[in-house]
C-alpha cells in the first residue's frame, strides 16, 4: 500500500512538472506568436533559410525514439530487461543523433554569421534579429531539455542493470517516458513554427 502511495506521488510530481514545463514553452510560443505577426514579412524570408530536410529528419528521430521509450516499458512490465535496455539504448543514440543534427544545422548559420549579437543580423533588421534570437533560444532550450532527457534515461537504464527497476517496480522508467513524450511534443510544435509556416 505505501509503495502504491510512493508510486502516485511520483507520477504526480512528474505530471505537475510537465506542465510547468508546458506552460514554459507555451508562453514562448506566444510569444513568437506575437513578434511573426508584428513582422510577418521578415519572419516568412528568415524561415526559408532553415532546412526543412534536416528539421524533418529531427521530427522522425524524435517521433521513433518517443516509440522505442514507449516498448521499452513494455518490455520491462512483460520481464524482458534486456529488451528494455536494448529499446533506451535506441532511444539515447536517436536523441544523440537528434542533437548532431542540430549542431550542423546551427554550425551553418554560424558560419554565415546569422547569430544574435552579430554584425551580419544586426544588418538584416529587427525582425530578422527577433526570428533567429528566437529560433536560438527556443532550440537551444528545446536541446537543454533533450540532454537531460538523455541523463535521466541513462540513469533508468543503470537502475534497470542493477535491478532497482522491475516489472513490479517500473514508475520511475514510466516517468522517463513522460519525459520524453514531452520532448517530442515540444518539437511537434517548434518545427512547424519555426521550418513550416512560411
Amino acid at each position: 500500500m505505501e509503495e502504491h502511495r510512493d508510486d502516485l506521488a511520483s507520477k504526480t510530481g512528474m505530471w505537475l512538472f510537465l506542465f510547468t514545463e508546458m506552460l514554459l514553452f507555451g508562453g514562448l510560443f506566444i510569444v513568437y506568436s506575437v513578434y511573426r505577426y508584428i513582422n510577418a514579412d521578415a519572419f516568412h524570408l528568415a524561415a526559408h533559410e532553415l532546412s526543412v530536410p534536416i528539421g524533418t529528419i529531427n521530427t522522425i528521430i524524435l517521433l521513433i525514439s518517443s516509440a522505442t521509450i514507449a516498448m521499452s516499458i513494455t518490455a520491462i512490465q512483460k520481464e524482458n530487461k534486456k529488451l528494455s535496455l536494448l529499446l533506451l539504448t535506441i532511444t539515447v543514440l536517436l536523441g544523440l543523433t537528434f542533437l548532431v543534427n542540430k549542431y550542423f544545422e546551427w554550425g551553418h548559420h554560424i558560419k554565415e554569421g546569422i547569430y544574435p549579437g552579430s554584425s551580419a543580423l544586426s544588418l538584416r533588421g529587427h525582425g530578422d534579429v527577433l526570428f533567429y534570437g528566437l529560433y536560438y533560444f527556443m532550440t537551444g532550450l528545446h536541446a537543454l531539455h533533450i540532454i537531460i532527457g538523455l541523463i535521466f534515461i541513462g540513469f533508468i537504464a543503470r537502475m534497470i542493470i542493477h535491478d532497482k527497476i522491475t516489472s513490479d517496480n517500473h514508475v520511475l522508467l514510466e516517468n522517463s517516458g513522460l519525459y520524453w513524450h514531452l520532448v517530442d511534443l515540444i518539437w511537434i510544435f517548434l518545427f512547424p513554427l519555426f521550418y513550416l509556416i512560411t
